[in-house]
């Protein structure tokens, strides 16, 4: 009977069961919120290269074939604003975009006029991708009436930043010479830096660590 009682008590104990894992993110949203990232580390690699360029530096071309930084960024800015708005629904070539004008400096093209388009530019992107649902990666959206998916156009779109950002961290470098500063691993420490994957250069086992 004792062994009984005790079997019977012991039938009652709660038993621990392990913690039900967290559901799975869907790969819709883990896309786009590496595509997020992606556009953030691109915008932000440019911001540390024209913080390092002065005023006659970022209106000045390498050659007279070539565009200065002002017009790259002019032409990022105009791209972006005609991309990202209503991206899902309006083809990203807009009627009142006039692409060849992004490529000419006119008198009201100041530093900080071109910034503010580039602010807002960056602004239109990471909004348009950071409202995207998980299924809205496979509908379809148009640039010049050519369909895409919407995961191709923010790819495209990607691929065409990352272009025009290389450009302007070569012109920055180029002008700011010794001056320069690095904007990732310092050459010669590749043993001392690790890179994580929002682009920041940490040292490992350092206070800083990159972000998660």
């Amino acid at each position: 009977m004792a062994a009984a009682s005790a079997g019977a008590a012991g039938c009652c104990n709660p038993v621990e069961r392990p913690a039900a894992p967290p559901p799975a993110v869907p790969l819709g949203v883990r896309v786009r919120d590496d595509a997020l990232r992606q556009l953030g580390k691109l915008r932000a690699l440019g911001e540390k290269a024209l913080a390092q360029m002065e005023d006659e530096a970022f209106f000045t071309p390498l050659d007279p074939e070539g565009n200065s930084v002002a017009l790259i960024v002019k032409h990022l800015a105009g791209n972006m604003r005609s991309r990202w708005r209503d991206f899902l629904t309006t083809d990203g070539e807009k009627p009142d975009r006039e692409r060849d004008r992004e490529f000419v400096e006119e008198p009201g093209d100041t530093r900080d006029s071109l910034r503010a388009a580039w602010n807002e530019g960056w602004e239109l992107a990471l909004g348009a991708v950071g409202a995207l649902g998980p299924d809205d990666l496979e509908r379809i959206v148009r640039i010049r009436g050519e369909p895409h998916t919407a995961l191709e156009a923010i790819n495209r779109q990607l691929t065409h930043y990352a272009y025009h950002v290389g450009q302007i961290v070569l012109l920055a470098k180029h002008f700011a010479g010794p001056a320069w500063s690095s904007l990732s691993i310092p050459k010669g420490a590749s043993r001392e830096y690790e890179v994580a994957k929002d682009g920041v250069a940490y040292r490992p086992g350092s206070a800083v660590k990159p972000t998660e």
